[in-house]
């Protein structure tokens, strides 16, 4: 359970105080088997807000505006902002060094501002394009559990680019939390959308996060937390954007 409030208080912004104060957080880094349990709970909060939407008879893209942003409330943009951050320290730097300075800045320059816009565009047309709100709630907390595992991958495929921050203490991973956070986010896909359905959405959110691993790599000499950010919103475009694609 300490794990568990660990993983909610390092990924989301939902209230989870009363499990902090009944059982002490344990290690980020011990609690990477609990980050795809997180990501659905965040999805669980999209899900319903595009539930309630319908109800209200409002068309399916507009529902899917007010799912993301439950998606980003809940999650405190915190994914959304490594995202904006990573594209513009591999676009507007030539040299690592520049690159890392950067992802450091607080303010947002164009290609930042360009990965966040077509970020919500995919995940936001992809949601409308399924318009059936039980659909949309599979996809949803499939997704985002499989976006927070690709936090994961991202960490065992590459090292730290910098040795301090809060990226570079999740370096050393118990192998056993790190396998039982990946089938975790395979099981939870796995019940929620049918076999071949959830099969593609894996495929989709692992290329993405070993893709963004090899940018990382190759650009700034390995992972930050904005990169761990930036993995888990296009491991999430990625997914939607099959699972939109696929036969209901």
């Amino acid at each position: 359970m300490g794990d568990l409030a660990a993983a909610f208080m390092l990924l989301t912004r939902l209230p989870v105080g009363w499990l902090a104060r009944r059982h002490a957080p344990g290690a980020f880094g011990d609690s990477v088997w609990a980050y795809p349990l997180a990501g659905a709970a965040v999805g669980g909060v999209a899900a319903a807000i595009y539930a309630g939407c319908h109800r209200l008879g409002l068309p399916p893209a507009v529902c899917a505006v007010w799912a993301l942003g439950g998606l980003v409330l809940a999650s405190g943009a915190f994914h959304e902002d490594g995202l904006a951050d990573t594209a513009d320290g591999i676009g507007g730097g030539r040299t690592r060094e520049r690159k890392l300075e950067i992802m450091r800045d607080s303010r947002i320059g164009s290609y930042g501002a360009l990965a966040l816009l077509l970020a919500m565009a995919a995940r936001g047309t992809a949601l409308a394009a399924m318009a059936d709100p039980a659909r949309v709630a599979a996809a949803l907390v499939a997704s985002a559990a499989l976006g927070r595992a690709a936090i994961i991958v991202v960490l065992i495929a590459a090292d730290p680019a910098r040795p301090d921050g809060l990226a570079a203490g999740l370096r050393d991973l118990r192998p056993a939390r790190v396998a039982a956070g990946l089938a975790l986010a395979v099981g939870i896909a796995g019940v929620l959308l049918p076999r071949q359905t959830a099969a593609i959405a894996i495929g989709a959110a692992l290329l993405a996060a070993v893709a963004v691993s090899l940018a990382a790599r190759r650009y700034l000499g390995g992972y930050t937390g904005d990169v761990l950010g930036a993995a888990c919103v296009a491991a999430e475009c990625a997914a939607l954007s099959l699972l939109a694609g696929a036969t209901p």
